[in-house]
């Protein structure tokens, strides 16, 4: 059975999503039924398969947004049907997929419904929502996510849930063995400690940056303590508000910004922090908090979207609108020693749940059954 992956849309690997589909990939079974192949722009034939020698196939299209979903819509089924695949997934199934299919297609969508068609106009809606309701089977990362697509009008045909995965080979902590340095050296970055991390792309106000900036700064106000907050991720079209937000903080010295931060250089800046502060309000897959946990720091997140089912228990939770308890819940977190500890381990044990092994075995599952 020959299987095509859609590489369109996935950031060149610089996103979530293109992070997703490279640990997917990495992760595929050496033996299987199944023959993979990737197709997309010529400039990702080297970018997701750097561990797994896996076919792929150019698209000879214009790289614009525009020529890539038109292609999509007129060409996909005629380049399928050519190259033979019996099933094609689509990783970014909520921004680019066939609006018919002639093979069995699969969806993967991370993203959570109402942000989907945000920034679309109505003829991309409309061709959205046709391949959503006409493919085979959709894949999300939580329940959340689900009852969202559930309760959105999109006639779905099937959803299933299967949870993004951890590299614990990359994810886990390390004992310091009492050797405590002052400064976090990872390249290109010399961060000086502590801190505490906020891994997100400045892409919206429901990331909720400027609430943890006004929240940080209370913290440093109210409590004195040398800590720095480090803002990791990719300008966005909510940078501008984000930057003007930190420079204007009354702890404006002890804001870094890093931007674009590469996904491998992560479990350091993890392990090398206080905690992870997670605030942002519309997560589909939680994916950044359950990292933070496998390396052994405690997390804080908002009580919203899909964090609290994919944290469990083993976080502490607040509202990222309420600036006073937001900035108690970072003074606690960094303070208390023994509720530190204790959630920290909780969180470490709960990650060694999630794998890319887990996740690429029940999406393999479910490409069979649809096969069927």
């Amino acid at each position: 059975m020959k299987i095509g992956i859609d590489t369109f849309g996935c950031d060149h690997g610089k996103s979530g999503l293109g992070s997703y589909l490279m640990s997917f990939i990495n992760n595929l079974p050496a033996e299987s039924e199944f023959e993979f192949e990737l197709f997309g722009e010529e400039i990702d034939r080297y970018t997701y398969n750097a561990k797994r020698d896996v076919p792929f196939s150019s698209i000879g299209i214009k790289t614009t947004p525009g020529a890539i979903r038109l292609w999509h819509y007129l060409y996909a089924n005629r380049f399928i049907k050519k190259i033979g695949y019996n099933a094609v997934v689509f990783p970014a199934g909520a921004r680019l997929i066939p609006s018919k299919f002639k093979v069995p297609g699969i969806a993967i969508i991370n993203d959570i419904p109402g942000n989907i068609f945000k920034n679309e106009n109505w003829l991309a809606q409309k061709h959205i929502k046709t391949g959503l309701s006409n493919v085979d089977c959709i894949i999300v990362p939580s329940m959340f996510v689900k009852k969202n697509l559930e309760r959105s009008g999109l006639k779905c045909r099937r959803i299933e849930i299967v949870h993004n995965g951890i590299d614990h080979s990359s994810f886990f902590p390390i004992d310091s063995l009492g050797i405590e340095n002052e400064i976090a050296d990872i390249k290109p970055f010399a961060i000086k400690k502590p801190y505490i991390i906020y891994a997100s792309r400045m892409q919206s106000p429901e990331k909720k940056h400027i609430e943890l900036i006004k929240a940080f700064s209370l913290f440093k106000k109210k409590t004195n303590l040398p800590h720095r907050l480090v803002i990791a991720g990719s300008d966005g079209p909510y940078s501008d508000e984000v930057h003007k937000a930190a420079f204007e903080s009354s702890a404006a010295s002890d804001i870094f910004i890093t931007g674009y931060f590469p996904h491998e250089s992560f479990p350091e800046l993890y392990r090398n922090s206080e905690a992870c502060i997670f605030p942002s309000v519309n997560e589909g897959a939680g994916l950044p908090i359950l990292e933070a946990m496998a390396t052994g720091i405690p997390v804080a997140c908002a009580k919203a979207g899909a964090l609290p089912e994919v944290a469990g228990n083993n976080a502490l939770f607040f509202d990222s609108d309420n600036i006073e308890e937001f900035a108690s819940c970072i003074e606690k977190i960094t303070t208390d020693e023994v509720f530190r500890k204790k959630i920290s381990e909780s969180a470490l044990v709960w990650s060694k749940r999630f794998s890319w092994e887990k996740c690429v075995l029940e999406t393999l599952e479910i490409i069979r059954s649809v096969l069927k």
